[in-house]
């Protein structure tokens, strides 16, 4: 009686969209006044410590980090190295959108981030230049999230933390989806932009192709202390977040692209979103420990087996659970809800936990693609002036090759565990 109040006060909840904070907090509060046998100490250092960790400390510089990278002037020499070297190719700019999400991506770590930061960039200046406006909107929405699965990814370090899995494995199993994912949505620009021969400027010189390069290359340097600094032993997933925020900012003061006042509004939003998500995490905490004195999990993991013993068919299963999960419910709060459920019952299936880890973000990740949550849509809609029902009308298009990647990345394993396995963090 008690799981069954404390689900249905969540779904309740939920439905009225109260925070999702408060949604996990008031029915864990309810689970614990009914149930007398319950311990108040237990249930408070279990939602202390469920913040109380190193690694989690990383989550709040990576936000910072691509916060700092939105205002350091980065992105715009990204996106002018990149047209000045496929320019001249027909579509040129849809290339364009996905190569300099792919490089912001190794600042940026979140979707929202590499929206705000290359949508208001690169959608006005598609349109303008003759593409039409939807398939503007979709290749930049699309091209988002290979931001939250390539290094430095808050949702993998979410993942991590919650599953108990290494925050450097997981890191190295999104490299592949990604360099998977910016092929796929490439292909995607080719298909729609074959036989549009006006969209496409003259080949820029050598010289000027290689000046553009030598600008954008400082972003790079993030990606060589994130993941160079990790592979190398040299410090852990937290210290290279410190270390990336603090080379960020010296790129901002030396190309004098930020004032006291941005800096501000830096900190500002990082802690806003930040204290938004590790409260989120307190709660979550607590509601996990729930879960387990209910041994929920084992009874998920039941269930599953007790449908099929074929670890394909779970991950069919999955797939569905999460898509229709990450429609309703950001990827942080699904992460923390349902991870301390579904991982040990992947686990009982013999499935590797970086391939399940990668599957699960990246289905939560479609969720900000999709009405009514759809963050990623708002978030286009604010930086380009479109109404939202324009913007969720160009962004469907580019679900299918999105659908498509989910189900490669989901029966061929090897694309995210060959690369952990390699360094020996599979």
């Amino acid at each position: 009686m008690s799981l069954t109040i404390l689900f249905g006060l969540l779904i309740v909840l939920l439905m009225l969209r109260v925070p999702v904070a408060f949604s996990l907090l008031v029915p864990s509060l309810v689970y614990l006044f009914l149930d007398p046998t319950a311990n108040f100490g237990s249930a408070i250092q279990r939602s202390v410590a469920g913040v109380n960790t190193f690694p989690l400390l990383a989550v709040p510089l990576f936000m910072m980090l691509g916060n700092v990278a939105n205002i350091s002037g980065v992105t715009d020499k990204i996106y002018e190295a990149a047209t000045a070297l496929v320019g001249h190719v027909r579509g040129s700019l849809g290339y364009v959108n996905v190569l300099t999400s792919f490089v912001f991506a190794w600042m940026s770590g979140a979707a929202i981030a590499d929206t705000a930061a290359m949508g208001r960039v690169q959608v006005p200046a598609m349109i303008a230049r003759g593409y039409p406006q939807g398939f503007s909107l979709g290749i930049t929405a699309g091209s988002s999230l290979v931001s939250p699965i390539l290094p430095p990814s808050i949702p993998a370090v979410i993942y991590a933390v919650t599953a108990g899995v290494s925050v450097g494995g997981l890191f190295l199993a999104g490299i592949g989806p990604a360099i998977l994912l910016v092929i796929v949505l490439s292909i995607s620009v080719w298909i729609s932009m074959r036989k549009r021969e006006d969209l496409k400027v003259a080949k820029a010189s050598p010289k000027t192709q290689a000046i553009s390069l030598l600008k954008a290359l400082p972003g790079f340097g993030t990606a060589v202390i994130i993941l160079g600094g990790i592979l190398g032993g040299i410090f852990t997933p937290t210290e290279a977040a410190g270390i990336a925020v603090t080379y960020m900012f010296i790129l901002t003061v030396i190309y004098r692209r930020a004032s006291l006042r941005s800096f501000g509004k830096v900190f500002r939003d990082t802690t806003v979103t930040a204290g938004s998500i590790l409260l989120i995490v307190t709660a979550a905490a607590l509601f996990g420990w729930i879960l387990a004195r209910e041994r929920v999990p084992q009874l998920a993991a039941e269930f599953f087996l007790g449908i099929t013993d074929n670890p394909w068919v779970f991950l069919i299963l999955l797939n569905v659970l999460l898509l229709l999960v990450g429609s309703v419910l950001e990827p942080t709060a699904a992460i923390l809800i349902i991870v301390p459920v579904l991982a040990p019952v992947a686990m009982a299936f013999g499935l590797d936990p970086l391939h399940v880890g990668i599957v699960i973000i990246f289905n939560l990740l479609m969720g900000l693609l999709t009405p009514p949550v759809g963050l990623v849509l708002f978030v286009l809609s604010s930086v380009t002036d479109i109404p939202v029902k324009d913007v969720v009308r160009g962004v469907s298009p580019i679900y299918l090759p999105l659908l498509a990647t989910l189900m490669v990345l989901t029966f061929v394993p090897a694309i995210s565990t060959f690369l952990p396995a390699l360094f020996g963090l599979g």
